[in-house]
This record gives structure tokens, sequence and C-alpha cells, in this order.
């Protein structure tokens, strides 16, 4: 059977079967990084283009190995290397890459809605690597595949994910994926830090991080995006440390096999300390590892892979 979609834009498309999908093939895909030669013709003479119009170390790199060990032909343009700088607009770029015959188009950008314009008016695949506020559907994937493998199943599991909830783009795509797949979400911030409209999420909402470690199977703490903040939300790094970092203190309050999650980067002695983030417990470069997999699926579902693949 070929996949559905053509296109990869929120997790809020996917239905729980076709996550469990995507969870299940990624496995398959994982075994290619551990081979010797990391490298099969899936995808050779297909294209894959990468537009990142926002710094990116992991997505990018991960979507360019992901796309080559596919044998796909990959280049990559950001904003300062593109006439982005010279007042083009995003669309007028993708209509003349999209002249270049690409097979598939990798998108990030600083605002919601770009990616799913493009896949309404460009005829190849488009995925989104995370647009503005909106969503980052192949982190929350590659964050549910980690989970996964480490517990067996989502459903039932209890996750907490902490920090800054209303510019994350993935605490959005992790609660639309945890919730259709049986987990239990726990968003913990201070008020300042939730999204208006929270309250309709369907998850459990606290204010404080202590009372929710003991219970939790996954802590997945978030970055403070300093970078997207315009006014003062909290009073500085030093208090948001003591009520929201994750220290050694609070791992010690940890269930015996609960683990640490972090989809990065990470301001190390901010939201987490050196201690908890290196700690036997931190699948954070798990994470790491399985962004590649995960988007190998991704991109060979896309490009009309069988779903039923070995």
């Amino acid at each position: 059977m070929t996949w559905p979609y053509k296109d990869l834009i929120a997790i809020h498309d996917l239905k729980r079967e076709e996550i469990a999908t995507i969870l299940d093939m990624a496995s398959s895909f994982k075994e290619i990084s551990k081979r010797d030669i990391k490298k099969v013709p899936t995808l050779r003479g297909k294209t894959v283009v990468l537009l990142f119009y926002e710094p990116s170390t992991r997505t990018r790199l991960s979507f360019e190995l992901a796309a080559k060990r596919l044998s796909a032909d990959t280049t990559a343009l950001s904003a300062s290397g593109s006439s982005f700088t010279k007042g083009e607009t995003i669309m007028d770029a993708a209509y003349n890459v999209m002249a270049m015959a690409p097979d598939c188009i990798v998108v990030r950008y600083p605002y919601a809605g770009i990616p799913r314009k493009m896949a309404q008016l460009l005829p190849c695949s488009v995925i989104n690597a995370g647009d503005g506020y909106h969503e980052h559907p192949t982190q929350a994937l590659l964050d549910m595949f980690t989970m996964k493998e480490r517990f067996g199943t989502l459903d039932g599991l209890r996750v907490a994910i902490v920090g800054d909830i209303m510019h994350s783009r993935v605490a959005r795509s992790n609660v639309y994926g945890l919730r259709k797949m049986g987990a239990r979400v726990v968003l913990v911030a201070p008020k300042t830090l939730l999204p208006p409209g929270v309250d309709t999420w369907g998850v459990d909402v606290s204010a404080e991080l202590d009372p929710v470690i003991p219970d939790a199977d996954v802590i997945m703490m978030l970055r403070v995006q300093k970078e997207r903040l315009n006014r003062q939300f909290f009073s500085g790094d030093r208090e948001y440390s003591f009520f929201y970092g994750l220290n050694r203190a609070r791992v010690e309050k940890m269930k015996t096999d609960a683990v640490i999650m972090h989809p990065g980067p990470m301001n190390r002695g901010v939201e987490i300390t050196c201690d908890a983030a290196d700690s036997a417990r931190s699948m954070i470069l798990d994470q790491v590892e399985n962004g590649v997999a995960i988007r190998m699926t991704l991109l060979y579902l896309s490009l009309g892979g069988s779903v039923n693949v070995d």
C-alpha cells in the first residue's frame, strides 16, 4: 500500500494508526545507520531541497543525512545565503526552486503557515521542519519513537513537558501526537509562558515542577526561546532555574525507570544542569540518533514508498 500523503505538515493531520505506522517503520530505517556502509538505493534519482530560514543544527543535518543514506541528491539553502536578503519572498523562492524540479522540499520558516501553503501550491512533496509557533512534526515523531523504544508503548505513558510552552512548536506537536497515542501529558510552566487556550488542549497544567516529577515516566525539558521573547516573561535565568530547572536534586526524585528528554539546543544551567543532561537517565542523544531514522522514514513515505517495507 502506498502512503496516502505527499506532504507532512502537522501531527494534527495524522491519525493514530498513521503515527503508529511511521514509528514501526523507523526501526527498519534505523538499522541502516548501524551498518558499515550506511546507504541504500531506495531514493536514487530523487532530489531533496532543504530551505531553512531559521538556524538549525540537528534538524537540518539529520534531514540531509537521511536523504543521503537513502541515496537521494540533496542541496541546502539558508536565508543568509539566498535572495531572501534582497527582499525575495519565501513563495517566490519556492516557485524558483520548483522550476528546477526537486522531488521534495523540506522547509523551516519563522512564521506559521508557509509549509502548508507550499504543500497546497507545489506539486512536489513538502515536509515541515518547523514553522513559527505552529508545529514541528518530525521532532514530535522522533520524540515518540524514542519513548516507544524505551518503554515499548506510548499508551498510558505519563509525560511532563516543562518550560517555554508558549513559544514551543515542539510542545504543540508532542501534545497532539502523544494524546493520539494514549499518553497522559502534563505541561509545566509559569503562567506567563503558557499560551492562550491551553485549557482546550486536553492536558493537565501545573505551575510547579516538583509535584509532577515523582509520577512522570518522561520529563521533557524545553529551552526558553529568548530570541522569540518580546517582553519580560520571568525575572531572570537564576529564578527560572530555581523553580523550573531540572537539576540533580530533582533527578533523584524521579521514578526508577523514568527518563530525561530535550529537543535541543540546551541552555545548560538554565532549564537543565549538566549532571541531569549527561546522566544515565538522559535520552537526549538517543533523540538525535532517532531523528535520522524518522526522517528517512518520512522522506521514503512522502516520495511514494510502500507502507509495508522490510
